[in-house]
């Protein structure tokens, strides 16, 4: 579900004002073309969240169907979702009670839970044509006991491009959206590009066996780095509050806790809503700028040493001109942070109905999670009709 290799994001969409500009030479008509391309390319690319932006395209979808949640992830309880009501998602019932097992039309099971033992899975034979939904949002490195769960899945719900149901932990859409975890982007005026702090990082799980952790390690011998957190300064409480507090910097670090394809998480979007420019350890350059365009963040990987990193950053701070380069290209978008965890239900919902009739099984869910998605873009099944 990649996009095509030789394809890139480029530059912002084209505004009304930008497209009534005559271009005064070569270099500009060229910068037009590419506008152009980057909208067509984000449109093609939103083509991969198909439960969010698809109706049901058969007669036997449009039946409504039950979805009943097992257990709600990490023990925490949350309200369920009115699909319609808030995602425009039609036909959706979900519920929590283990007692409808027998009648829903699928079952939602969260990983972590069953991996661990606080719960165990419903129980079998299940009902016929019912389908078992996996879902997961931590890394491979942090998904424990993969290999017992081969077999009893018919459908994948991750942040991974190649699940069955793909919704990433945030993404681009054009203009304003009607979506409400969206948030309208800005780019600053060049009056106020500079803010008073320099590098923030936000960190509740710290190791210092992580990759990120060393590279903290290395790179405050160079800049200064405010440190949030369990182990820094106090976080104020609420939501949002990390997008307040990253209002009045720079950069932010956005260092994943482990490195896998796709896996590109809310500390990401976070700087992105915020205008600071993040600075990214995760996945390969190619990975994230299937997500944001190439000059809105900065790759570790970039640089041939943690102190050529922090002299870029020190630079940026001081030439107005490069901080606009990782800036301007913000304005015509929103980003899209889904909620957890009513996006994710409802979006399961959605592709359910499209699915009547038709079953398929996982078998290789291990392999596949590990796997990296340029080499392998679907899961080994068996798919029949019902």
């Amino acid at each position: 579900k990649s996009l095509p290799k030789q394809q890139r994001y480029g530059q912002r969409i084209p505004t009304k004002r930008s497209l009534q500009k005559r271009p005064n030479d070569r270099s500009e008509i060229g910068k037009t073309d590419l506008k152009r391309v980057f909208f067509l390319l984000l449109c093609a690319c939103l083509l991969y969240l198909p439960e969010l932006h698809q109706d049901p395209p058969n007669s036997a979808a449009n039946r409504g169907v039950t979805l009943l949640i097992w257990t709600h992830p990490f023990g925490h309880y949350r309200k369920l979702p009115d699909c319609w009501a808030r995602y425009q998602i039609e036909g959706c019932t979900l519920t929590d009670d283990p007692l409808e097992y027998p009648n829903v039309d699928a079952v939602v099971i969260h990983h972590r839970e069953i991996a661990t033992g606080a719960a165990e899975l419903p129980a079998e034979p299940r009902p016929r044509a019912q389908k078992w939904i996996w879902m997961n949002y931590e890394s491979p490195t942090h998904t424990p006991a993969l290999w017992r769960f081969e077999g009893k899945f018919n459908l994948t719900l991750t942040y991974r491009a190649d699940s069955n149901i793909f919704l990433p932990y945030g993404y681009l859409e054009p203009e304003i959206t009607r979506n409400p975890d969206a948030h309208l982007l800005h780019a600053p005026s060049r009056a106020r590009l500079q803010r008073p702090h320099l590098v923030a990082w936000v960190i509740s799980n710290w190791s210092d066996s992580q990759a990120r952790v060393a590279f903290f390690y290395e790179l405050q011998r160079y800049v200064r780095i405010d440190v949030f957190g369990r182990v820094g300064l106090p976080l104020a409480a609420g939501s949002g509050s990390v997008v307040r507090l990253l209002s009045s910097y720079q950069f932010y670090l956005a260092l994943e806790n482990s490195q896998h394809p796709d896996y590109i998480t809310e500390k990401l979007w976070n700087a992105v809503v915020a205008g600071a420019v993040p600075v990214v350890l995760g996945a390969s350059r190619r990975n994230y700028e299937r997500f944001l365009p190439p000059n809105a963040f900065i790759h570790v990987n970039d640089f041939p040493s943690v102190r050529g990193l922090a002299r870029y950053l020190l630079m940026v701070r001081r030439n107005p001109s490069r901080l606009w380069h990782h800036l301007d290209w913000r304005e015509g978008y929103s980003t899209v942070q889904p909620s957890f965890w009513a996006h994710h239900y409802c979006s399961a919902c959605r592709a359910v109905r499209k699915s009547i009739g038709t079953t398929q099984v996982v078998h290789s869910l291990e392999r596949w999670f590990w796997s990296d998605p340029g080499l392998s873009h679907s899961h080994s099944w068996e798919r029949r009709g019902l």
